[in-house]
């Protein structure tokens, strides 16, 4: 049978109405999942609330702590400078390496778990891996809003360094005109003025020549110095539109899963299931906030822009326990519903870190001139790169 008289048999729309109606099900379930429910031997809700109280002041701790250290340690010159130096960049290289092993070991692992979990019904969940697909689709996304938010920061820098030429231009031509003004009105002064003033205004006006001509010699030897670096000052701030787009899509990316995380913990009644998950997600978010605080660090952004970053990163795991812990008593985490939105944005999650690992911290970094000239500096990075992944990828074991 071709491949037109399949899409146009009966059976061919007969199933594909089926499967949509599984679909639709699956999403508007709420009813418990009997294989991930909760241990009923284990259960304590006034010690998981306890333990959730602890869980929100040690991870809040290690969000401050991993995301003020690459920051503070620019700022009072601990990582040599805001890029160039080798401390800044073996930074860069372990955070990239936290960033990817979350993207690939935790989001997408958790993902697939959500999405193929036996409460689902086979069909589709079970017929096409959805936590890749939506991964590709999330990292292409992010693709398109990394270009586009660099097109837009990229222009709104170069209109600001077009002002700037222009302005300095205006200065050059009123010191000109100046100058042009005061050489004619020195013969007026030889005709109107007696000869014993002559010399005295004559030497007066060539003063006030001198100075003008001064600051014209000034002003366009600093045309010059401008002129001639400034490709020096596009290609920075080129470079610092990308710094600013990376950091707030990683930290986009972070937040959006870290989200997930807190209600997850924060919905669990079982001590025995929270227990381990405190430890494993301090690491977590200390080496989270360390990637980003990096990533920040670099961006240069303003104090107040930085601190806001910093609180809504720390804030936003906290957050979440706090909130499941309120929805705790009629949330039903281990619905079919509550499993898909966990799986879908899980994927989302993980296609974004993926990404930016990749392309924006890894790729940009090792194949720079810095990287790829200096032996001692591509070695480290290498080694500070594969660290940062083993030891993210480590906290798999608890969490």
């Amino acid at each position: 049978m071709s491949l037109s008289e399949g899409l146009d048999s009966p059976l061919f729309f007969t199933r594909l109405i089926s499967q949509f109606r599984n679909f639709s099900e699956s999403i508007s379930s709420t009813a418990n999942c009997t294989s991930n429910a909760t241990n009923e031997e284990c259960r304590d809700e006034p010690a998981a609330l306890q333990l959730k109280l602890i869980a929100i002041c040690a991870i809040l701790i290690a969000g401050i702590l991993g995301i003020a250290i690459p920051l503070l340690g620019r700022k009072w010159k601990l990582l040599e400078g805001t890029g160039g130096g080798a401390g800044f960049i073996l930074t860069k290289a372990f955070a990239a390496g936290v960033i990817l092993a979350t993207g690939f070991v935790h989001m997408l692992k958790d993902s697939e778990e959500a999405l193929t979990d036996p409460c689902l019904p086979e069909i589709p969940w079970k017929k096409f891996p959805f936590s890749g697909f939506v991964a590709m689709l999330a990292a292409l996304g992010t693709l398109m809003l990394d270009f586009l938010a660099t097109q837009f920061y990229e222009g709104k820098h170069s209109h600001s360094h077009e002002s700037n030429k222009a302005s300095a231009s205006n200065a050059q031509v009123n010191s000109v005109n100046e100058i042009i003004i005061v050489e004619h009105e020195e013969p007026a002064h030889e005709i109107d003025h007696h000869h014993h003033h002559h010399h005295h205004e004559d030497e007066k006006n060539m003063h006030i020549i001198g100075m003008h001509a001064h600051d014209y010699a000034h002003v366009h030897d600093s045309h010059n110095h401008v002129h001639n670096h400034n490709h020096v000052h596009e290609t920075n701030g080129d470079s610092q539109a990308r710094h600013v787009v990376v950091s707030q899509i990683l930290e986009l990316g972070i937040i959006s899963h870290s989200v997930i995380i807190g209600l997850s913990l924060g919905v669990s009644q079982s001590p025995c299931t929270i227990k381990p998950l405190i430890a494993a997600l301090s690491f977590h978010q200390f080496f989270e906030g360390f990637a980003l605080g990096g990533c920040i660090a670099e961006a240069q952004f303003k104090n107040m822009s930085q601190i806001l970053m910093s609180t809504f990163f720390a804030i936003t795991t906290p957050t979440g326990i706090g909130c499941g812990a309120a929805l705790a008593s009629f949330y039903n985490a281990n619905s079919a519903r509550a499993l898909i939105v966990e799986g879908i944005l899980d994927s989302i999650s993980a296609g974004i870190l993926i990404y930016m690992a990749l392309v924006d911290l890894i790729a940009a970094d090792f194949l720079s001139r810095r990287v790829s000239c200096e032996l001692r500096v591509q070695v480290g990075s290498y080694l500070f790169l594969i660290l940062g992944a083993l030891c993210m990828s480590s906290l798999a074991i608890w969490a």
